[in-house]
């Protein structure tokens, strides 16, 4: 016994105090299967399918799906409290980040949870279980299940799972999440509302939500993710419709944030939609959500979105706003950064960006009570198919039809949006000298004078004075600064304006 143990007391915490205090995170039934999910997506699941039998209590339910699985040694980690720690690098497909989920998410519904998994290509399964009545006794205990308790449960699961229509033949699941007793709807007085209040939540609210939250994932062309809900193989909703209506976007920013990047691009729907969604079904809102119902923020983290509807206390939404809707797209390299909490359902905007979002907003607020106000005006062009826009472009002059770089290419226009103004006029120099350098090639390139340059390319004087300050600062001589100025961004001799001349003297 050390001599300084006299100087502390055991504050281990009781495991059933404890479990049933950590559970209380803000779950809903639906959120807590979203983030089961976000495991099954980390593990790379094509087919996630969620059964519950409500006909006998204790109520069960069944999340299973057909990812990498786990083997023994990652199945008890998995398990452990947390299996993570929520500073570990991760790829950037990870959705989780503080390793509780599996276990928060399932408390919050139950007090009794199962893990059956195997890895891909294996055939037997191992399974561990937390129950909260084991920890009564004070010690921090999980059982250990044997091979008739797993049996036994996937017995529980093949019949359940072909007593629902929309079974798959090639389906094999890897990992199956097992909730045994979910007590907050078996806590009605009545049975029959019991099983009415736990259908109800499945196959309405809980739908409809991963509807949402995960349709990026369902509409991927590799590999698309089926979502199956007892008898129903859910259909994605994508609150941005842009291929299939007129909706209006403003110019989209892009900031380089830490180790990651935001990228933020406001939309207004044309005031038609107001009528349209009046009407009943419609691209706009879902069954259950009103227009004002999906007004606002939706950020998507690693393609998943963590948070959808109204503003995030930036402002207040109201009927004028209807129309707006801001997507909001971030990695996971910044979670403590947006203070994530752990049922990923709730962000706070860092003060370092609050300034931008806001007067971002305010933007997008004024053009959506313009479009609110012009309710019966179609204001916006008939959809178009959008244009295939190559990484070159042609372009007539008098010295002959010259190639340059395309402003309109998607990854030079995206990597534009993350610059900011120095690197944005090193980028556009760098342009205009690889432009230059592919036309000598071709033997159509003549010497340029400075007049008119920046209408001609968008490469301004204060573009090049801060590409050649950046040159100096690398060391490089005057000398050949300007050797380079002239020769790869075509400029004949003696043609530098006394403003450049300056910068490379100074």
């Amino acid at each position: 016994m050390d001599k300084n143990d006299s100087l502390y007391e055991d504050v281990t915490p009781n495991p059933e105090f404890l479990i049933k205090s950590i559970a209380e995170q803000g779950y809903s039934l639906e959120s807590a299967l979203a983030d089961l999910m976000d495991n099954s997506l980390s593990a790379n699941a094509s087919r996630i399918e969620v059964l519950a039998d409500a006909e006998k209590q204790p109520f069960t339910l069944f999340l299973a799906d057909n990812g990498d699985g786990m083997s023994l040694a990652q199945l008890k980690s998995a398990m452990q409290f947390p299996s993570s720690s929520p500073d570990d690098s991760r790829s950037n497909n990870d959705l989780g980040r503080f390793g509780l989920g599996l276990k928060t998410a399932s408390f919050s519904q139950t007090r009794s949870f199962t893990v059956l998994s195997r890895q891909k290509g294996e055939s037997l399964y191992n399974a561990r279980t937390w129950d909260v009545s084991l920890l009564k006794s004070g010690k921090w205990r999980m059982l250990i299940n044997n091979a008739d308790e797993i049996n036994e449960l996937l017995l529980q699961y093949n019949c359940i799972s072909k007593e629902h229509l929309n079974e798959s033949a090639k389906f094999s699941a890897n990992t199956i999440v097992i909730w045994k007793g979910l007590y907050k709807f078996e806590n009605y007085i009545d049975e029959n509302n019991r099983i009415a209040a736990l259908k109800k939540e499945l196959t309405e609210v809980t739908a409809e939500y991963l509807e949402i939250v995960f349709h990026r994932f369902m509409e991927r062309e590799a590999n698309p993710l089926i979502l199956r809900i007892n008898n129903k193989i859910l259909s994605p909703f994508n609150p941005f419709p842009i291929s299939q209506s007129k909706f209006r976007s403003l110019e989209p920013l892009k900031k380089k944030f830490h180790d990651d990047a935001i990228k933020i691009e406001g939309f207004v729907l044309p005031s038609r939609s107001i009528d349209e969604s009046s009407d009943g079904l419609n691209i706009w809102t879902t069954r259950y959500r009103s227009l004002m119902g999906m007004e606002g923020i939706y950020i998507y983290r690693c393609n998943r979105i963590i948070f959808f509807g109204g503003w995030n206390r930036l402002i207040k939404k109201g009927p004028r706003l209807q129309l707006a809707r801001l997507r909001v797209d971030i990695g996971n390299g910044v979670d403590n950064l947006i203070n994530l909490n752990v049922a990923k359902s709730q962000v706070i905007i860092p003060h370092d960006l609050k300034r931008g979002f806001e007067e971002y907003i305010i933007k997008l607020k004024v053009e959506a009570e313009k479009e609110f106000y012009n309710r019966g005006l179609d204001r916006f062009p008939s959809p178009s198919k959008p244009k295939v826009e190559g990484l070159f472009s042609k372009k007539s002059s008098n010295k002959g039809v010259l190639l340059e770089f395309n402003d309109d290419f998607p990854l030079i226009k995206d990597l534009k949006l993350g610059l900011d103004k120095d690197d944005k006029s090193k980028f556009l120099v760098l342009l205009k000298m690889i432009n230059t350098q592919v036309n000598k090639i071709r033997h159509v390139h003549q010497t340029q004078e400075f007049v008119g340059l920046e209408e001609h390319d968008g490469v301004s004087l204060e573009h090049i004075a801060t590409c050649i300050k950046s040159m100096k600062n690398l060391g490089i001589k005057n000398t050949v600064i300007k050797e380079r100025i002239v020769e790869e961004l075509g400029f004949g001799e003696g043609s530098l304006p006394e403003s450049i001349l300056k910068t490379l003297e100074n």
